[in-house]
């Protein structure tokens, strides 16, 4: 039922109306009380507001119903009562103040409206004020709302994708919109020279594909000469090739070097990230070096022969350089080296090898936090910002960090002996588990902290909590195969932790435990085992 469907034909109706709609700070006004309930229409100003709410529904909507208010219970003139909204607007309690005062002599003196009705009238318009918009503005926002709609719907690589583009430069909304557009199952590719464009945009295969302008170190120049001779002549082969056809003066060493940490060459199956950074012992250039310095050399025999009297003969074509031969960086540092070139990781995070701690022992993620005040929690994540000082009135050390995980970040501190318990944690990077309490920050009353009661290393925090492991198998699954495949996980983990299993039956709802005699395993082999082979789900006892 709409709202614009209920007739009230007495008090208990309008109240009930009251109560069915309060959408967040919305008062409704009851706009149909006159003189037939035994009050005289002098106390009530609501015959006075019916006309100008009757189309919303008692509901102030719009700006133009505030100043109209004004204008007509409090004798406004229209430029007052546009002064009146911008004060209400801008939350400007001095002059909300004085507003009120005249707002309500006003109404007194017109229409010899109570002192306490015309307040109750004045904090409905100070609500509604705050967050209304004029009435053209409310139609074109509305169509603009259905359109975006629209598209998020029907389109949502698309339209994600043109919301990346509009925010690239602030970190923290692409960052948010990423998150978004996997949410709705859109994925969300890193950058590649032969795909990217210089905004975000959709693949063939309908991903959305990072843009090369988002990555620091590259310019819209160096980008549109990356596209132009791509356009013209293909996709480039590999590092070589992308250095002799691009312009070197547009595109320097150091968006290659941007280009790479970002992993817009991952293309090139040939090489890895570290070959194009990492210079080996006993040479002096890496991969970069050498194919910059290529790509200028083929650039200027091919200008000279251009410029030759006898035209260019038959060139004999130069070798490649040889490739360094380099340790491929860790996951952990490729996203490390992500997120200084683009300012988050793309490619995943440095937690998700943790995942399965996380999900067991973590009592919320750093965002929801705040719940829990005044209780204890455990939390996990990622060390950054870390600066030691010492203290001006003691003479002691105390060290301020940033605890960072999946959705937010948090600051922390350690002060006297938790700085001597937990320094040795205090490293750029470090994976830590933290059991703490959520209090008030010293002599504050409204700055809630995160206190450290014990820090331990995220990597050990299996090996000394976990009890075993429970494989959750669905019973309509169980066969001999799947028997053999766990007992072979099983041989292949051998360890101090004990082993369930817990079988499933979802149409009836059954479920039956049962643990390992034989087997006594170790849980993170195990578990690995476990998803090689697709057995089942995982957790941690």
């Amino acid at each position: 039922m709409y709202l614009k469907d209920l007739k009230p034909t007495n008090i208990e109706d309008l109240i009930a109306m009251n109560a069915l709609y309060r959408p967040g700070p919305m008062q409704f006004i009851p706009n149909f009380i006159n003189r037939k309930h035994g009050r005289e229409a002098v106390d009530y100003p609501h015959e006075l507001l019916e006309p100008i709410l009757n189309y919303s529904q008692g509901i102030m909507v719009y700006q133009e119903q505030i100043m109209q208010t004004a204008q007509i219970l409090a004798g406004y003139s229209l430029g007052g009562a546009d002064l009146l909204r911008r004060a209400m607007g801008k939350k400007d309690m001095k002059k909300m103040a004085q507003e009120r005062e005249k707002f309500i002599k006003g109404a007194k003196e017109i229409h010899k409206i109570p002192e306490k009705k015309a307040s109750e009238v004045f904090d409905v318009m100070e609500k509604f004020a705050q967050y209304g918009f004029n009435r053209s503005h409310s139609a074109a926002y509305s169509v603009v709302a259905y359109q975006t709609g629209y598209l998020k719907a029907h389109y949502p690589a698309e339209y994600m994708a043109s919301v990346l583009t509009h925010n690239m430069n602030d970190i923290k909304k692409v960052t948010f919109f990423i998150e978004e557009a996997r949410k709705q199952g859109v994925q969300v590719l890193g950058p590649d020279v032969n795909e990217s464009i210089y905004k975000f945009n959709v693949n063939q295969e309908g991903a959305i594909r990072f843009g090369l302008g988002a990555i620091k170190g590259t310019g819209e120049s160096a980008v549109e000469a990356i596209l132009e001779e791509r356009e013209k002549k293909g996709p480039y082969q590999d590092i070589f090739d992308f250095a002799k056809r691009v312009n070197l003066r547009a595109v320097n060493k150091k968006t290659f070097e941007s280009m790479a940490q970002a992993g817009a060459f991952d293309s090139f199956e040939k090489y890895h990230r570290a070959q194009y950074l990492e210079i080996p012992e006993g040479e002096t250039q890496n991969l970069i070096d050498k194919a910059v310095r290529f790509g200028n050399n083929h650039q200027a025999e091919a200008s000279a022969a251009q410029q030759s009297l006898f035209g260019g003969g038959a060139a004999v074509a130069a070798p490649l350089p040889k490739v360094p031969d380099v340790t491929p960086w860790t996951p952990t540092e490729k996203l490390r080296r992500e997120k200084e070139v683009v300012g988050f990781y793309i490619s995943g995070h440095p937690l998700d090898q943790f995942s399965l701690e996380i999900d067991s022992y973590c009592t919320c993620s750093l965002e929801k936090i705040t719940d829990y005040k005044n209780k204890d929690v455990n939390v996990a994540g990622i060390l950054s910002n870390i600066v030691i000082r010492t203290s001006a009135k003691n003479g002691n050390p105390f060290a301020l960090f940033t605890l960072e995980d999946y959705d937010a970040t948090i600051n922390m501190a350690l002060f006297g002996e938790d700085y001597v318990k937990f320094s040795p944690y205090l490293k750029e990077g470090m994976f830590v588990f933290i059991k703490g309490k959520m209090q008030l920050r010293y002599k504050t009353e409204d700055q809630w902290e995160l206190k450290p009661l014990n820090i331990q290393l995220l990597g050990d925090i299996t090996d000394k909590m976990a009890q075993g492991v429970r494989v959750d198998i669905d019973i309509r699954n169980l066969n001999d195969l799947l028997i053999d495949r766990i007992e072979e996980a099983a041989q292949a983990a051998p360890g101090p932790k004990k082993l369930e299993l817990m079988l499933n039956d979802p149409t009836e709802r059954l479920y039956i435990e049962m643990f390992s005699r034989k087997y006594r395993i170790d849980p993170k082999t195990f578990i690995q085992k476990v998803k090689e082979s697709n057995i089942g789900t995982c957790k941690l006892l």
